[in-house]
């Protein structure tokens, strides 16, 4: 299925990873100790302004700040749509 929004100029659509579960020792993590994931998928990018081209492409993976974004629910899952420069690093 296909995502239906289109973000504006320099923002991209982020689908965050889920949060990690259980430690690499094996100990379960609490719903109420899970951390924010800061990792996700690309999935919509803007076409970008006259002064910035769009780096990130569909399906990168990307490191984005903490706080970055916003957060929407669309069709049952959960996104960020958030600017460019929000994204620190595409692994």
């Amino acid at each position: 299925m296909a995502l239906n929004i289109r973000p504006l100029s320099d923002r991209v659509v982020v689908e965050p990873a889920a949060a990690e579960t259980q430690t690499a020792s094996g100990i379960y993590i609490p719903d109420t100790a899970k951390e924010k994931q800061q990792k996700g998928t690309v999935v919509a990018v803007g076409n970008g302004t006259k002064d910035h081209t769009m780096t990130v492409a569909v399906g990168d993976t990307v490191l984005y700040a903490k706080y970055a974004g916003t957060e929407l629910k669309l069709d049952g899952k959960d996104y960020l749509i958030m600017k460019e420069d929000d994204i620190l690093a595409i692994i």
